[in-house]
């Protein structure tokens, strides 16, 4: 045997022990993930999602608060759709996906991190959809559309760090969950969104890379109109939680104001795109000179 082959065939056991090692890593995971699952149900109802979060595969305690919404509402379908999920390694609906079955749909920019999701076990172990695309209000859709899910969707999460608030009220489905990230930044009584663009890039848009997506108000607002009760944000203070109004049922309710949470994350950048690390009131300072347009004025501002 040449000692190329050789080494072909030593990469490749390393390659297959690595996958088994990370298989019975997300097993443990999901296992765990399960029986904090089974603790919420005897919870209950409760005020604020700090009593039930946890995270397996989520980035904060999303994997918790999901668990807790499909445990108290009613969903038929149990098909979810997740936009800018990058490698899907680290994302909302993965647990959903792994430990409950459900079926979905995930899309984000990069057809590097989407190849590798193809690449992936869960590919062909889950009813697993996926597609490498830049979301935009004309084409969102039309890729909701083609996925096959309809108006009975279980859960929309959109987080793509800009075009968030647009992108939703262009949406013309209605799921029963809905989730999106919202900027804490710009607090609970400001009613702003960065401005639409089919390109929106955070970094590009303004050099500190934290004026970007809505306000918690702008989506409240949009929320009511489309017909969703607001009912918590996670404590890390980046996703907000809407519930389409014929499903809340018992679910403790918000305004903007009382389901705000700050976030705490430093991920503000200088001008020669190093983290500034800076915190508190200081990040809001840092974002001076940027544009916002204002969902209620309908007008562009200066911050």
């Amino acid at each position: 045997m040449s000692v190329v082959k050789k080494i072909k065939e030593f990469i490749s056991k390393i390659g297959a022990i690595h996958n088994r090692i990370i298989d019975e890593s997300e097993v443990q995971k999901v296992l765990i993930g399960n029986l904090l699952a089974g603790q919420i149900k005897q919870k209950g109802i409760v005020k604020d999602f700090s009593e039930i979060e946890f995270k397996v595969f989520s980035q904060w305690g999303d994997d918790g608060i999901i668990q807790y919404l499909i445990q108290n509402i009613d969903i038929p379908y149990k098909t979810f759709i997740e936009f800018g999920v990058e490698s899907y390694i680290e994302a909302n609906t993965r647990f959903l996906l792994l430990n409950d079955n459900w079926s979905g749909l995930i899309m984000d920019g990069s057809a590097e991190h989407m190849n590798s999701v193809r690449k992936s076990n869960i590919y062909w172990r889950y009813d697993l959809q996926v597609k490498d695309v830049f979301i935009t209000k004309p084409n969102v859709n039309q890729l909701i559309a083609s996925s096959g899910f309809d108006s009975d969707l279980g859960i929309l999460h959109i987080d793509i760090d800009g075009n968030d608030y647009w992108i939703w009220k262009e949406i013309d489905i209605s799921p029963i969950i809905v989730i999106v990230e919202y900027n804490s930044l710009f607090g609970f009584d400001n009613s702003w969104s960065t401005p639409y663009s089919d390109d929106f890039y955070r970094t590009k848009h303004h050099y500190s890379n934290i004026c970007y997506g809505s306000s918690i108000l702008s989506l409240c607002d949009l929320a009511e109109e489309k017909g969703y009760d607001f009912v918590g944000c996670n404590s890390a203070g980046n996703n907000a939680y809407f519930v389409r109004k014929d499903k809340t049922g018992d679910l403790n309710k918000h305004t903007a104001e009382s389901g705000y949470r700050l976030s705490k994350f430093k991920e503000g950048r200088a001008k020669d795109g190093s983290l500034t690390y800076i915190r508190d009131k200081q990040r809001f300072e840092q974002m001076k000179g940027a544009l916002v347009y204002n969902t209620r004025t309908n007008q562009t501002e200066t911050l």
